[in-house]
């Protein structure tokens, strides 16, 4: 049942990927919404509920290592993986506005997890603890982003004559359906992944930066593919920047709100390589000429992640 389960997993978020991609897409275009803002907010939502369910349990169940180190683990998925398998499906064209205010906002959510978890390196405190204020500051950044990304959206202006003759009640039932599949496909899969990962002896910090996050970032991966696939690259580069945004402001923030998680100050070495893919993804928006990151690139951002989990096997 376990490895049945693991199978099905994949093929709820393969489908649920497609439907949200074209339902959110349709209504983006109905509505005038760019597909990146889209990306930014429902597509990258909807992609990151499993992280919001496997830190909600992991935190109630005092799972520390597991909540925190998911998150992190997934952001350097979403990044080094997802955006380096999109890129190689299609080069993925950077707008302005991420490469100086959504990229940069991805660095401040690290720096921002760095200092309200290290109470141990700042305070000088016994144990590194995010405590419900901590959650609260970081629901309150990410309250200004969702400002910020709806703020965009009214200051944009898009035609939206050439949106598709889909029923906008169809596109939602589509987008709704999208999510949900991704939501059971993503539990589904990491609850597989973990009984199997933990039947071989893998520490809980090891399962949760590796087995839990890379089965968290699957929704963002068959997302971010098939959009990049289809050609929608804003919807690709936005889901993983929203994702990224949401997973350490709302998902780790609402998290230690519902209760304090204890932080392992070895996962500041993935916080820092976090930092590093984030100044990365900056600089290719730059090097792939005309604000895109070539497949080139994407090869690069590939062996990174490969790179990074022989990494976490050697350090255990």
């Amino acid at each position: 049942m376990t490895y049945f389960l693991f199978l099905i997993g994949f093929v709820f978020l393969i489908k649920g990927a497609d439907l949200l991609v074209d339902g959110s897409s349709t209504i983006a275009k109905r509505f005038g919404v760019s597909d990146l803002i889209i990306g930014l907010t429902i597509v990258s939502f909807g992609t990151s509920a499993p992280e919001l369910m496997v830190n909600i349990l992991a935190a109630l169940r005092g799972a520390g290592d597991i909540a925190v180190g998911s998150i992190v683990g997934s952001n350097i998925s979403n990044i080094f993986l997802i955006l380096g398998v999109s890129a190689m499906i299609m080069p993925l064209a950077v707008k302005r506005q991420t490469t100086w205010k959504e990229i940069p906002l991805n660095l401040l959510a690290a720096v921002v997890l760095f200092l309200v978890a290290n109470d141990v390196l700042i305070d000088g405190s016994d144990a590194s603890i995010l405590t419900r204020i901590d959650g609260f500051v970081m629901i309150c950044f990410f309250l200004v982003f969702i400002y910020y990304t709806f703020h965009l959206a009214r200051s944009e202006k898009n035609d939206i004559e050439k949106a598709p003759k889909r029923a906008l009640w169809l596109s939602l039932v589509m987008t709704l359906i999208g999510i949900v599949g991704l939501a059971l496909g993503g539990k589904w899969v990491v609850d597989s992944a973990q009984t199997i990962a933990t039947s071989l002896g893998l520490s809980e910090a090891l399962i949760g930066l590796t087995v839990v996050a890379l089965g968290t970032s699957l929704p963002e991966l068959a997302t971010s593919a098939v959009a990049a696939y289809k050609g929608n690259t804003d919807i690709a580069v936005g889901n993983v920047v929203g994702s990224n945004i949401f997973n350490i402001f709302w998902v780790l923030g609402l998290s230690s709100v519902i209760r304090p998680i204890e932080f392992s100050d070895k996962i500041n070495a993935d916080i820092l390589i976090y930092v590093v893919a984030t100044i990365l993804l900056f600089l290719f928006s730059f090097t792939g000429g005309h604000h895109k990151i070539t497949r080139k690139e994407g090869f690069q951002f590939l062996i990174a992640y490969v790179a990074y989990m022989v990494f976490l096997v050697l350090r255990g």
